[in-house]
């Protein structure tokens, strides 16, 4: 098992596919983009698989997450899914991107064996979307998320980052939306992972203004610590059920002691945790002449028995990681 030595045991794997997006959102990279891998630095998609089977196999994964960057921009990843879909045992698997991709590749996503989505959306108005997003796409994730439900890949669940002066007053019209539409919501608060390094605290929509703002229009019930486990959304039934609503509040609410997530970027690195400053590498054992699985699982779990007890947002002298969000994995 990946255990560290505060009794958690990472089950949860999330895999960046790629540091690439098609967006430039204002609060995770700059308009010009940023300097992406190189491509002999990315893992290979026989490397990826590789590194998934030896987690599920080995080290006791159940569930996969593909992220990025965007990883609709994978050129592999109906395969890379399919391949996985055949581990035995087979993981739970999920993808979270921007949505633009996703109305031409949602059905084969399903046929290979992906599970559900969640897709990024941070309100409904075409205007902001063009000013958060520096791109006009908002029809596309539109339909991606209408071709996501179609295609079976339930729930389907919206990530939204409220931004001050933007969307902030977005939150009921965005929940009145998903509800409509049978997508589950959850407002995310953004996080000190922006490449700018531009974020400020005080500045920042809590996960109480977001509740506040909701309970203007809707009735919300918690749902209980129970029913959450070790998922980083605390839910709420909207209006008494079914729909749901969820809440991320990685900065305000940290849900550390529970965290059973283990990270791989998409050039090999492990990390523990999204606001890690450390990075052990898998890549290299991985391209080494004499490569085994057993010292692969050896080198991840070792990386995993050294994770922090916290990310530490709260300690005053909190640095960000070097790596963005999109060189992370979300």
């Amino acid at each position: 098992m990946l255990i560290d030595t505060y009794g958690r045991v990472a089950t949860d794997l999330r895999v960046s596919l790629t540091d690439r997006c098609n967006l430039r959102c204002t609060y995770c990279m700059p308009e010009e983009g940023l300097q992406w891998l190189a491509k002999p630095d990315l893992l290979t998609d026989d490397e990826i698989v590789r590194l998934i089977r030896i987690a599920v196999t080995s080290l006791g994964i159940e569930e996969v997450r593909f992220t990025g960057g965007e990883p609709l921009l994978r050129p592999g990843l109906v395969g890379i899914v399919e391949r996985c879909a055949a581990l035995a045992p087979r993981p739970k698997m999920s993808l979270t991107t921007n949505g633009i991709g996703l109305k031409r590749t949602a059905k084969a996503l399903k046929e290979a064996g992906l599970d559900r989505v969640n897709v990024s959306l941070d309100t409904l108005r075409p205007d902001v979307f063009k000013t958060l997003t520096r791109r006009d796409r908002h029809h596309d994730v539109l339909e991606g998320l209408e071709a996501a439900r179609d295609a079976g890949l339930t729930p389907v669940k919206v990530n939204t980052v409220l931004m001050p002066g933007l969307n902030d007053d977005e939150a009921p019209d965005l929940l009145a939306w998903a509800v409509e539409n049978d997508y589950e919501l959850r407002f995310i608060e953004q996080m000190p992972l922006d490449a700018q390094h531009g974020w400020k605290r005080d500045g920042m929509i809590t996960a109480g203004d977001i509740l506040t703002s909701l309970r203007t229009r809707f009735e919300l019930t918690e749902e209980g610590s129970e029913q959450r486990g070790s998922a980083p959304a605390e839910r709420w039934l909207v209006d008494g059920g079914p729909h749901r609503v969820g809440v991320i509040a990685s900065v305000t609410r940290p849900f550390c002691s529970a965290c059973d997530r283990t990270r791989l970027t998409a050039d090999g690195q492990v990390r523990t945790c999204l606001f890690a400053t450390e990075e052990t590498d898998l890549r290299v054992a991985l391209r080494a002449e004499d490569s085994a699985d057993e010292e692969i699982a050896r080198i991840w779990k070792l990386a995993m028995w050294g994770k922090k007890a916290g990310s530490g947002l709260d300690d005053p002298s909190f640095l960000q990681p070097e790596r963005p969000m999109s060189a992370i994995g979300g």
